[in-house]
Parts: C-alpha cells; structure tokens; sequence
C-alpha cells in the first residue's frame, strides 16, 4: 500500500511538472508598449513599429511586428516574437520617441514583456 501511495504521488508529479512544461511553450513571447507622452498621459493612436535590426530601424524598413496604433490607453501588443532585443519606433504627429527608448531589452519567452515608450 505504501509503494502504491509512493506510486501516485510520483505520477502526480510528473504530471504536473508535464502540465507547467507544455503550459509555457504555448504561451506567446510578445511585448505590450504603452505610449506616454512628456506628462505622462497614455497616447492614443500613436503608430507603433517593431524592427530586429537598427540598420532596418534606421532605414525605416523590414519591420517584422506593425505598424500598429495605440488604444485609448496607449497600449498595442506584439506577439509571437522571439526573446531578444528589437527596435521600436513610435510617432504621433510631430511626436516621437528618436533618441530615446529605441531598444527593448531581451523579451522573456514565454511572457507578455511591457515597456513604456516616452515621446516629445
């Protein structure tokens, strides 16, 4: 009775530990910017766009997430990216974010990665 408890246990175990595995690979890698303006005041509308490269950021082209727009709290989400680093672009009107905030830091996989964007 007791290595048949042993048993179970285990098997829970190892069911569980399967159950968080899969969980996290179906989890999208993304990021959620929200756009700010100098007061602080979410942005909306702004066009958001994602580039892997600065020489594509620089250039405006290739990008491989967008352009997207801002909802009315200033928020637009990527997903199904890749855990490294990319560059965002971000204008509204005569507003940007150049100089400032260009480079995400490494995306977490398997996770929703936020960062607040300022532009003047």
């Amino acid at each position: 009775m007791k290595n048949l408890h042993s048993i179970t246990i285990i098997f829970l175990i190892m069911l569980s530990t399967t159950a968080i595995s899969a969980e996290m690979k179906l989890l999208p890698t993304g990021m959620r910017i929200t756009v700010l303006n100098s007061l602080g005041n979410p942005v909306e509308n702004a066009k958001v766009t994602v580039y892997e490269k600065q020489e594509d950021y620089n250039k405006e082209e290739n990008a491989i997430a967008g352009p997207a727009f801002t909802d009315e709290k200033g928020r637009v989400t990527f997903k199904n990216l890749k855990d490294k680093k990319y560059f965002v672009q971000v204008i509204k009107g005569d507003e940007n974010n150049y100089g400032d905030a260009e480079e995400t830091s490494k995306l977490q996989k398997g996770k929703i990665n936020k960062f607040n964007i300022v532009i003047q």
